[in-house]
Order: C-alpha cells, then sequence, then structure tokens
C-alpha cells in the first residue's frame, strides 16, 4: 500500500502541489493523470524524498528515505537515461544489485525479462529512447519490489514495446504488487488502469476508478438509426432529449436513457435499424476534467479559406 498525505511543493509564488492526499492499493493498475505542468512528476519526487516539501508518503508504512534497501521493496523510474555514460548496461545493473545485496544472476534475469538480454554489454549511451527505458524498467525491477512508481514509462517505445509494457504491469498487479504508472497515452491507460489519481494544477481533480471517471465527467448518449429519424427526432426533442444528427443520418441522443429510447420509438411505431449507446472513452473524460486546468494552451489552427484563391 502506499499512502501519500499532504504532499505540498511551492516554488516562490507558484504552487506545484496543493496538499495531495491519496491512497494506491495492492492488485490493481493505478494511473496518474494529468495535464502537462499539473505536477505529476514533482508528485513523485516528493513521495520519494528527492524534493523538499510538505506532508509524507509511506511505502507499506515506511517512509522511502528509511528503507535500507529500498530497491527490495519499491522500484522507481522517474527519468529515461539515468545511467553512467561509459559503464556497460550489465555493469551498471550490477553497481545496483550490489549496493542492495541482490544477486547478479538477478540482473541478468531482469535483462532477458525487458528484451535487453543481447545488448547487455553495450554502453547505454548508444541507447535509443525505448532501449533506455527498457533499461530504466530492468533497474526498478531489479529487487523483485512489491511497489512500482513508473513515471512516463512509455515514453519512445514502439507499438509493441507499449503492448509488452501493458501486458507486463497488469500481470505484475495480478500477483498484488502496487503499482503507480503515469502517462500522456490516455487510450493505453484506458487499457492498462484500474484506478486513477488526476490532478490538474496541483489539485485532485479525482481519485478512484476509471469506470467512475468516465461517467462522472462525460455522458452515456444513444445512437438511433431509422428511415423516420427526422420525424422521430421532433418527438425525442419534445419528450425533453437533446438530439444531434451526424452525416450519415444517425440521431445522437442525450439526457434519455437507451430504454426509454426503445420504448417511445415503440410507441410511435418508428421503424429502428438500430438502437445502442456510444460510452465516452478516458480521453473525452479526461479533457473534460482538466480543461479548466491546462497551462499550456496553443491557439486553435487557422481553417483554410473557402471559394479557392482570388486573382490578385
Amino acid at each position: 500500500m502506499i499512502t501519500a498525505k499532504d504532499l505540498y511543493k511551492r516554488y516562490r509564488n507558484t504552487v506545484a502541489v496543493d496538499h495531495l492526499s491519496f491512497e494506491v492499493r495492492p492488485g490493481v493498475v493505478t494511473g496518474f493523470l494529468g495535464p502537462n505542468g499539473s505536477g505529476k512528476s514533482t508528485t513523485m519526487r516528493l513521495m520519494l524524498g528527492l524534493d523538499a516539501g510538505g506532508g509524507e508518503t509511506r511505502f507499506d508504512g515506511e517512509r522511502f528515505t528509511s528503507i535500507r534497501r529500498p530497491m527490495n521493496q519499491v522500484g522507481t523510474l522517474l527519468e529515461a537515461k539515468p545511467f553512467h555514460p561509459t559503464r556497460s548496461a550489465r555493469n551498471h545493473l550490477k553497481m545496483l544489485a550490489s549496493a542492495n545485496g541482490i544477486d547478479d544472476a538477478r540482473v541478468d534475469e531482469v535483462m532477458e525479462l525487458v528484451g535487453l538480454g543481447q545488448v547487455r554489454r553495450k554502453k547505454p549511451k548508444g541507447y535509443s529512447l525505448g532501449m533506455a527505458q527498457r533499461l530504466g524498467l530492468a533497474q526498478a525491477l531489479l529487487g523483485d519490489p512489491r511497489i512500482l512508481l513508473l513515471d512516463e514509462p512509455t515514453n519512445g517505445l514502439d507499438p509493441h514495446g507499449i503492448h509488452w509494457m501493458r501486458d507486463l504491469l497488469k500481470n505484475l498487479a495480478a500477483e498484488g504488487r502496487t503499482i503507480f504508472v503515469s502517462s500522456h497515452l490516455l487510450s493505453e491507460m484506458q487499457l492498462m488502469a484500474d484506478e486513477l489519481v488526476v490532478i490538474g494544477k496541483g489539485n485532485m481533480l479525482f481519485n478512484g476508478d476509471v469506470d467512475t471517471f468516465v461517467r462522472e465527467f462525460t455522458q452515456t448518449t444513444v445512437v438511433v438509426r431509422s428511415p423516420s429519424a427526422i420525424e422521430f427526432k421532433a418527438r425525442l426533442e419534445r419528450e425533453g432529449a437533446t438530439v444531434s444528427v451526424e452525416d450519415d443520418g444517425a440521431l445522437v441522443v442525450s439526457d434519455m436513457k437507451i430504454d426509454e429510447v426503445g420504448s417511445l420509438a415503440f410507441s410511435e411505431q418508428v421503424e429502428l435499424h438500430q438502437l445502442s449507446e456510444r460510452s465516452a472513452s478516458l480521453e473525452d473524460a479526461f479533457m473534460s476534467a482538466t480543461g479548466e486546468s491546462e497551462q499550456f494552451v496553443a491557439q486553435e489552427p487557422v481553417k483554410p479559406a473557402t471559394g479557392g484563391a482570388q486573382n490578385a
């Protein structure tokens, strides 16, 4: 179990993390989400005692800085390339293993696990970003810890690597480990995470399971296809529904449940070719929840003028 309480960090006049409190349970993957500049990396550094600030975090009841051999209890990946430039990848891990009382055989085991067995004797300075992420994960797994804190672990990985990372973390959680992982890949997080901690401008926006987050910040709609779509649209609106028409003629109905739409169609003898629910995605919910917390807002792209160019 990870228990974070009243985490706080200020940079001069800017509050980066504003009294965050949350728990990360074992046996599930907990995603850590927020826009750029929301304080995710700072929060993780506070949790590990790497930044000065307020509050405390306990890992199975202990502070990270009090654990005698931390790699055996808490595995971390906060940066892509924290490696000595002239030491081989294997020797880098051997150094860490020795400091934490870990057998050298575990070094080769984790390098094979993350797919770097064939390049174990190469220097990490020549690694791609994706290879460096794999080495960072090998470092986090070196002590076979029960807890993992991973900051953007899929950054730089190709689609196969992202799929592998997702399966690995879900399998580790299924073993009863505690997994806390941040990512900007929301489609991937929707497939991987069971629970979420979502922050914006250092403040807690949501802490709970993924399905509840999506329901709370979005709305499920009902899709209707019918030869009498226009007439049925007017009838739905008279019942208080909000209805939009898609390019292919399908009706998208809000503010009315699917069984209510079906009952109305039956009573009005409207022929239906489709009646289904359309659930929102994690990305939709994230955009809705964090819209006011976005720090770096780019301009909307300028749409090209219609009607063609005019002669000078």
